[in-house]
């Protein structure tokens, strides 16, 4: 089996609404998406002979995925009141909005999700979101 795996950082703020300890609160994290490919052949032909897909291309779509989210503040859909948004937004604050609780094991499977989507084949995506602690999402 072959593989190749790249990463990507990038600093964000979330919350975790509902929740029963510190991570209710606005914190940061410097989260790293590592994403996988595996393959049991190689390219036969052509200018990618030997390869299981040019590094370049999933090293462009990680690190387009990290670059959208930094310093950004994700909030999970309805987790703040209107007003709160507009006074944050009329500060200039970067905001994003995602449609799930944004912790590290729904991000695994929403960055696979979009890697896949592009029609990258990655076989695991794991996300750190201290140097120590992980979530990944593979099929």
């Amino acid at each position: 089996m072959y593989g190749l795996k790249t990463s990507a950082s990038f600093d964000s703020a979330h919350f975790l609404k509902g929740y029963n300890g510190k991570c209710a609160n606005i914190h940061g994290h410097r989260w790293t998406i590592e994403a996988e490919v595996r393959s049991s052949s190689l390219i036969e032909e052509g200018e990618k002979r030997g390869m299981i897909i040019d590094f370049g291309d999933i090293k462009k779509a990680v690190r387009t995925l990290a670059d959208s989210l930094d310093h950004t503040l994700i909030y999970e859909v309805d987790s703040l009141k209107e007003k709160t948004l507009e006074a944050l937004r009329g500060e200039g604050f970067k905001l994003t909005e995602v449609p799930f609780r944004p912790t590290a094991e729904n991000f695994a499977e929403y960055f696979f999700n979009k890697l896949k989507g592009e029609g990258l084949p990655v076989s695991r995506v794991t996300v750190y979101e201290t140097p120590d602690n992980c979530a990944f999402y593979e099929l």
